[in-house]
């Protein structure tokens, strides 16, 4: 089975799921390249992996969900500067497999967890 990564953003504040959230992807393999972007949709998914089977490397990566935008846009944000608006999340990926990185997100906090 070839690997691949998925996410998905959950407003834990709201109860569904987040829409319009900006999601990129670092490999950190001796430096932090981006090498992907997208944005979640109407379900607070991606409409596709991340990153997808026929570009996996397992090893180091880091995902930033750029929430910032969508918390003011729902009237979550409070003062600035935001408590949170950007939440990266650094994770490895060991073998070939499907990795399931979800964020669960409220104004003052998150979670996260290996999902399948």
């Amino acid at each position: 089975m070839a690997g691949y990564l998925t996410t998905h953003v959950l407003d834990t504040a709201r109860g569904c799921p987040a829409e319009g959230i900006r999601i990129t992807l670092y490999a950190l393999d001796g430096e932090r390249r981006q090498i992907a972007e997208t944005v979640t949709n109407a379900d607070g998914r991606t409409d596709g992996p991340i990153l997808p089977a026929d570009v996996f490397k397992t090893g180091q990566y880091e995902l930033v969900f750029h929430c910032g935008d969508y918390l003011r846009a729902n009237g979550l944000a409070g003062a600035d500067p935001l408590f949170l608006d950007e939440v990266p999340i650094r994770f490895g990926m060991a073998e070939d497999d499907h990795y399931h990185v979800p964020l669960l997100l409220s104004p003052y906090g998150y979670s996260t967890y290996r999902g399948s």
